[in-house]
């Protein structure tokens, strides 16, 4: 059997090619029959859709995935996986690098590849950190508290608007009416609750 796996940080990632969408087309072109998706930042450990496909994987079977860093984004973690599906007798397909196997060179590839991802992941936590300090300072040289996070999108009294429809209206005839998504609502409403 040829599976399939794909993963985005968030639900609406879609750069460089790596919307879930583009990432099963990928993979289907590549002819994966069954594939595996999940939603979750590549730090984390447990992925649901992950876990149950390393389950389903036997001998003889093919996992393809489009890029390392979707598998993992750890060098110990992304070699230990792999490692152990290759001692399983499970070929995995990465298409942007080629068929690992059990070969010095597949070795060798593995190892620099993952270290790379590793290293992209790490400096793209520090460019945020840094970016965290700058706006700090900034803020506070203009005589104004830094708050993390992205600006709210909606005024309190927008929200509150939104809440009172939904006595007499449904989630999407809410989000129709004010813009406001369904998920944002049941967040504030969980809010107000508190």
């Amino acid at each position: 059997m040829v599976y399939g796996y794909s993963r985005v940080s968030t639900r609406g990632q879609a750069k460089d090619g790596n919307s879930l969408e583009a990432q099963e087309n990928a993979l289907r072109e590549a002819g994966a029959q069954e594939i595996y998706k999940d939603a979750f930042t590549g730090t984390k450990a447990d992925r649901p859709a992950l876990n149950e496909l390393l389950g389903k994987l036997q001998a003889g079977d093919k996992l393809i995935v489009t890029k390392l860093d979707r598998i993992a984004r750890s060098m110990s973690q992304g070699s230990g996986l792999v490692n152990d599906l290759i001692e399983r007798g499970v070929s995995i397909h990465i298409l942007n690098i080629g068929v690992m196997d059990n070969t010095p060179a597949s070795k060798l590839i593995r190892g620099i590849f993952f270290a790379f991802a590793e290293f992209e992941r790490d400096m793209i936590v520090e460019r945020t950190q840094e970016g965290k300090i700058i706006a700090r300072e900034t803020a506070k040289a203009k005589g104004k508290s830094f708050k993390e996070g992205r600006p709210k999108k909606y005024k309190r009294d927008q929200l509150d608007h939104a809440i009172e429809l939904l006595e007499d209206h449904s989630y999407t005839q809410v989000e129709d009416l004010t813009g406001i998504s369904k998920s944002t609502l049941i967040r504030y409403k969980r809010k107000l609750r508190r």
